[in-house]
């Protein structure tokens, strides 16, 4: 089994599209398909299902998939113990989330640009669960994570700080002026971003105890911030996110605790070898993130 055929069925095995792959390998299609029954002829097994359109893998491409992924990790890895650049370069896949990415992630970016001008930073946004899994799969090199979990099953994590949260509302509204319980938001219009994001779900099992929930979604952070100061009803959202609101008058917070703790994290393969324009930048983000909190 040649190096090249196992780097491009992993290509493939990981986006499931020929064309795809052919895109992000920079071959011609004809050429993805030609390696791959290439390395179907040698083994003497089919390793993808065609259906139309779509591809699957066989059983036996199921079985070979984890092997070769670690014949191409060793591989790298056996590169980097040999000749390592002393200027960290390559590319470095992200997943990350609008409130990091517009919050947090600013001087980071602005670091690697000016220090490290060899490393291109590909940010992907996505949360929780699409992270996680795009991580397994090698999708993405590294991501963050918001949640109340530090264990992730077949990855390893960093966690860079604990995430503060806010609940907002319009100034001059009912619940402003004393503390608030989770009982005391009974009947109170809700506002939240997507599905899928850790402290809306958190949020939304916190209330379930003492009423019916339902949320009016808006999708993104500044639009649910917006919604909030336009007296529409109350968010819960990170502290990060409204500080400038809070600061400036817009929002208010309201005197509730959350009884949950999120950690902004940093996560990658379980046994993945980074390399080292990745660890730099798992390095700095845990030195960058932590002077901001």
């Amino acid at each position: 089994m040649e190096l090249r055929l196992l780097l491009t069925f992993e290509k493939v095995a990981t986006v499931l599209s020929f064309t795809q792959a052919a895109a992000e390998l920079s071959y011609a299609q004809s050429s993805v398909t030609g390696q791959i029954r290439t390395l179907e002829s040698s083994l003497g097994v089919e390793l993808f299902d065609r259906l139309g359109s779509r591809i699957r893998l066989t059983e036996a491409g199921e079985r070979l998939l984890p092997y070769a992924r670690q014949i191409i990790e060793l591989t790298e890895e056996a590169r980097a113990a040999v000749v390592e650049p002393e200027e960290p370069s390559g590319t470095l896949t992200v997943g990350t989330m609008e409130s990091l990415t517009s919050y947090r992630l600013p001087p980071l970016l602005e670091y690697f640009h000016h220090r490290h001008p060899k490393v291109r930073l590909a940010l992907r946004t996505t949360i929780g669960d699409e992270t996680r899994q795009a991580l397994r799969q090698g999708t993405y090199d590294v991501g963050f994570l918001m949640e109340e979990e530090t264990e992730h099953p077949g990855l390893e994590s960093a966690v860079l700080a604990v995430e503060p949260l806010a609940l907002v509302a319009a100034p001059g509204h009912a619940l402003s002026d004393s503390p608030v319980t989770t009982a005391g938001l009974t009947g109170q219009p809700l506002l939240a971003t997507e599905p899928g994001c850790a402290y809306r779900d958190l949020f939304e099992r916190e209330l379930t105890s003492v009423r019916h929930v339902d949320f009016m979604e808006f999708g993104t952070i500044e639009a649910t911030k917006r919604a909030a100061a336009a007296g529409l009803g109350i968010a819960l959202l990170p502290e990060v996110t409204v500080a400038a609101e809070l600061a400036e008058g817009s929002l208010v917070r309201l005197d509730w605790e959350p009884p949950f703790t999120l950690r902004t994290q940093l996560a990658w393969r379980a046994g993945k070898r980074l390399p080292a324009h990745a660890r730099l930048f798992v390095e700095r983000a845990r030195t960058l993130v932590a002077e901001q909190a």
